[in-house]
């Protein structure tokens, strides 16, 4: 597999902070990755050393298997879009895309051919002689992704670039940059702490904390089978309990909850773990299932799965997703997606309802993760 952007063990320490501590990846030639993680995890500081903003106080970066470890920001085959864009306002479109082929010294047949090329690459044909304050929020972004792209870069790496932008504009700018992407094919470098972003958008994604890579996987292996405790949490809406290690039945581990079911069983997971270990325990709100009780008796268990009962505390509806909170008789409250909206309209808060999941489908880490 071909890479264009490999780290080896790279570190950067301000003071006291190790900012980011031993980072190794390899992104492989044409795809989308995401580096997500919270404020002040390093992604940004990882980011600036890839770009020669800072550079590492060990390890190696190489870009096209060259290691650029003390080259200049400029003389880096890599852009960057920064979440302000930082377009030129004194400048037309044209102006601010052809900024960088001037500073090459490209001649003004050359300029205007790739010019007009880039804005029909990101279907924004004929707007050369536009000013920048006429432009929309999601055509300034597509613009300072032209204005990069026009200088062929192996790397583009964008910081947040969507952080600014109104909840449905970004939403759409998601869409727009995955396809813009494709278009092109160079390997982009996005960091976000959105996860939204990071599961839509990406080929693969890291997932960052305290300096270093938590995970790395396709965005379907980190919200399927995170590895982590905190990866779990950070990656997709989940319910936790926290309890112990009770005890083992085959392959299944069983977990004393402190405020939920007498036992959890955990299928195919925790095998690590030892009798008695403090863990938390995660399970998707999309994979537990719900049924009224009304004046029936209490459902029998099934087998492989978990139980819990409690009274519908609220109906939380979403346009296309509905998703019900059901507080138990430990006062917890567990939230369920509803797998047809309609079906919320039946349902009425205060309804006494039993709640059931797959062991297979329930997480299980140590609480020191």
């Amino acid at each position: 597999m071909e890479y264009d952007l490999e780290c080896e063990s790279v570190s950067k320490r301000f003071g006291s902070v190790l900012a980011v501590d031993s980072v190794s990846c390899g992104i492989p030639s044409g795809s989308f990755f995401s580096i997500l993680g919270p404020s002040g995890c390093g992604k940004t500081t990882l980011m600036r050393m890839i770009a020669g903003f800072e550079e590492p106080d060990s390890g190696d970066t190489r870009i096209e298997g060259q290691s650029v470890v003390a080259t200049p920001p400029n003389r880096r085959n890599v852009k960057m879009v920064f979440q302000h864009l930082a377009l030129f306002p004194m400048m037309n479109v044209g102006e601010n895309i052809a900024y960088g082929l001037r500073c090459r010294g490209a001649d003004k047949a050359e300029i205007a051919r790739r010019i007009d090329d880039v804005l029909e690459r990101i279907n924004l044909p004929g707007v050369a002689h536009r000013e920048i304050h006429q432009l929309s929020g999601g055509q300034k972004q597509r613009i300072a992704i032209a204005r990069c792209m026009v200088l062929e870069p192996a790397l583009l790496l964008l910081d947040e670039p969507l952080g600014a932008l109104d909840l449905k504009l970004r939403e759409s700018m998601k869409i727009e940059l995955k396809q813009l992407q494709h278009r092109f094919g160079t390997t982009f470098v996005y960091i976000t702490h959105d996860q939204s972003e990071a599961l839509v958008m990406s080929d693969h994604v890291a997932v960052m904390r305290n300096g270093k890579f938590e995970q790395v996987g396709s965005p379907q292996e980190l919200y399927r089978h995170p590895q982590t405790a905190f990866v779990a949490e950070f990656v997709g809406d989940s319910n936790q309990w926290h309890g112990r290690v009770a005890g083992r039945d085959g392959s299944e581990v069983k977990v004393e909850a402190d405020d939920g079911p007498p036992v959890i069983g955990v299928e195919g997971g925790g095998q690590n773990l030892a009798e008695g270990a403090a863990v938390r325990v995660f399970v998707r709100p999309e994979h537990i299932r719900m049924q009224p009780l009304g004046a029936a008796a209490e459902p029998a268990p099934e087998p492989g799965r978990n139980g819990e009962q409690g009274k519908i505390d609220s109906l939380l509806f979403n346009g296309g997703n509905s998703r019900v909170l059901v507080r138990t008789a430990s006062d917890r409250l567990i939230e369920v997606d509803l797998p047809d909206a309609d079906s919320a309209a039946e349902l009425r808060e205060g309804e006494d309802v039993a709640l059931s999941w797959p062991r297979a489908r329930t997480m299980c880490f140590s609480s020191s993760e």
